[in-house]
């Protein structure tokens, strides 16, 4: 049986993402609009409630779109929208940031376009890339074995906890 170390729990969980949402909004303040790009499942999640709060602290037009890849096999990119990305601010979201190549894989669809800038977010960024990814909104780092996995907990739009395995 696998031990859960719980590295989050939903109140923490909330309180990260509520500020990862302000400093969006900081380094953004001069624009007029973002879109926000949650990589499915989880991502998703995160970026719709990150799109709440900016809707609620900032006069920032908000366009949610999501990106669907196989992560075991990412050469495939879904777009849940197709939009003209050019001179546009992206943040790309998802749970976790593990070796970096899902976050990278998920620009392939944006870099079709020539973006004003992409920034990304992650929830839990672990410290062991494997791919030259630096994510710029961080909820909670964290250093692990490399054999370890953080897990992300959900149920239906919730994100429950946050775990080491």
């Amino acid at each position: 049986m696998e031990t859960k170390n719980v590295i989050l729990t939903q109140d923490v969980i909330e309180k990260k993402i509520e500020r990862i949402a302000y400093e969006i909004y900081e380094h953004n303040s001069d624009e007029e609009e973002i879109i926000l790009a949650g990589i499915w499942d989880r991502g998703s999640i995160m970026a719709q409630k990150i799109a709440r709060i900016l809707q609620r602290i900032s006069p920032l037009k908000i366009k949610l779109i999501e990106l669907k890849l196989d992560k075991s096999h990412p050469d495939t990119v879904e777009v849940s929208e197709k939009l003209d990305f050019n001179g546009k601010v992206i943040v790309l979201i998802d749970d976790v940031a593990h070796s970096g190549r899902t976050m990278l894989y998920a620009l392939k669809p944006l870099l079709e376009f020539l973006p004003k800038k992409i920034q990304s977010a992650v929830l839990v960024d672990r410290k062991h890339k494997s791919f030259p990814l630096s994510v710029d909104f961080v909820g909670y780092s964290l250093s692990t074995m490399p054999q370890d996995m953080v897990m992300v907990d959900v149920e239906g739009e919730e994100i429950k906890s946050a775990y080491l395995i």
